[in-house]
């Protein structure tokens, strides 16, 4: 008897969640580290969080061409893909390390994007199958498979940051590792490859530009880009900050810790809070909690006030990307899923590479101390949070001003 579409949907979430969680700690790992090796790696302090930035342009430079390769190709050939540029990503930036050479560092940060652009279509695969009543809880789900990955990768990084004679070489050994090991997850999913029109049919759906016209693709697009450019920001000079204000590494990786649980953790409720109380309150909640986050974060330097700038931040991501990616999944077809999930991502990974190089900017460059430049990261999210909050505005008052 065939699995009908939630039992297939709930399968297929289970395999996701194992892959967000045993893949997905190689993110928190390489965001505590990278800047750190970067700082001691770069030519020039400004530029320390350029392998974060190169990451997120690796991941927007990939985002539209592994959308399309997945369309053509589905979703496990897509994952399978991206967990071996993330083992090779890894090996060249192992590489750099022991060659003292920032620019090999650089490259192999260009290939982890690709592995994060794959990851970030995992809450995509999971809407593939269900239904529409279960799509919000599937994304929330799966993204909660990040509550694991933010405990399995900082304590990797405590176990592997200084084992070796290079640092954090350790580090990038377990990143290939992780990679190699959690690409067979993808055996297990079912997700029947998308039937590909015969050459010469006419075009499904709408146009690139018709659907980036649509209101509420805008808005969604506009808030998911928002809040993950402006988590980015912060959570990139973090580690940077903690150090530079006299704490140590293992007190970066605890507060990335607890940024990366507070950023899964609501996922169990996200979708539910969606379904009761509507997906445009869900993203404006986010907006607010993340102006939260910078008020916490402005108002001291000790190590609480990491602790708790980081854990809003991680919240008001949740909000506001599962809230984001919940209203764009609500908006298309299936025949313009490859089209619209790709320019999606290419856009918010294009926010969030612009957000990496800032960050580094104004952490070691805008300031005359650390407790400048990070006062000046901080400051610097609250245009982009009035951009968000007048989209959601005005899609609210659109309706009635027609």
């Amino acid at each position: 008897m065939p699995l009908s579409d939630d039992r297939r949907a709930k399968r297929n979430v289970t395999v996701l969640v194992a892959a967000q969680a045993i893949l997905g700690a190689q993110m928190p790992m390489i965001f505590t580290t990278a800047g750190l090796a970067g700082q001691s790696l770069a030519p020039n302090p400004c530029w320390a969080t350029l392998p974060i930035s190169a990451s997120v342009l690796g991941s927007m430079l990939s985002a539209a061409p592994m959308s399309a390769f997945m369309q053509r190709r589905g979703r496990r050939q897509g994952f399978v893909l991206g967990s071996l540029a993330g083992a090779l990503g890894a090996a060249i930036g192992a590489l750099g390390l022991l060659n003292g050479s920032f620019m090999l560092f650089v490259i192999g940060a260009l290939f982890t994007g690709v592995y994060m652009s794959a990851q970030g279509f995992y809450r995509f695969a999971a809407t593939d199958t269900a239904s529409d009543g279960y799509k919000p809880k599937a994304i929330s789900y799966v993204m909660a498979g990040g509550l694991l990955s933010a405990v399995i990768g900082p304590q990797l990084v405590k176990v592997t940051a200084d084992s070796m004679v290079v640092p954090f070489l350790g580090t990038y050994f377990g990143v290939i590792v992780l990679n190699l090991i959690g690409m067979w997850l993808f055996a297990f999913l079912d997700i029947p490859r998308p039937v590909l029109a015969p050459k010469g049919t006419p075009r499904e759906g709408r146009s690139r530009m018709q659907l980036l016209r649509e209101p509420v693709i805008a808005v969604a697009i506009i808030c998911a880009t928002v809040s993950y450019a402006l988590m980015n920001l912060v959570m990139t000079s973090t580690p940077l900050a903690v150090v530079g204000c006299g704490f140590q590494t293992s007190n970066a990786a605890d507060i990335v810790s607890a940024h990366v649980l507070a950023m899964y953790a609501p996922s169990f409720f996200t979708g539910h809070l969606i379904a009761r109380f509507g997906v445009e309150k869900i993203i404006a909640a986010g907006l607010v909690i993340l102006a939260g986050s910078g008020a916490v974060a402005l108002s001291g330097v000790e190590l609480e006030h990491f602790f708790i700038a980081l854990v809003l931040l991680g919240i008001g991501w949740n909000f506001g990307f599962i809230g984001g990616t919940t209203m764009l999944a609500r908006s298309h077809t299936q025949a313009e899923r490859g089209t619209i999930q790709g320019v999606n991502d290419a856009i918010v990974f294009g926010g969030v590479t612009l957000a990496s190089i800032s960050s580094g900017q104004l952490m070691n460059c805008s300031g005359s101390n650390v407790e400048t430049g990070w006062q000046l990261v901080n400051v610097a999210m609250l245009p982009f949070l009035v951009l968000a909050g007048g989209a959601l505005i005005w899609l609210a008052m659109r309706p009635r001003a027609a």
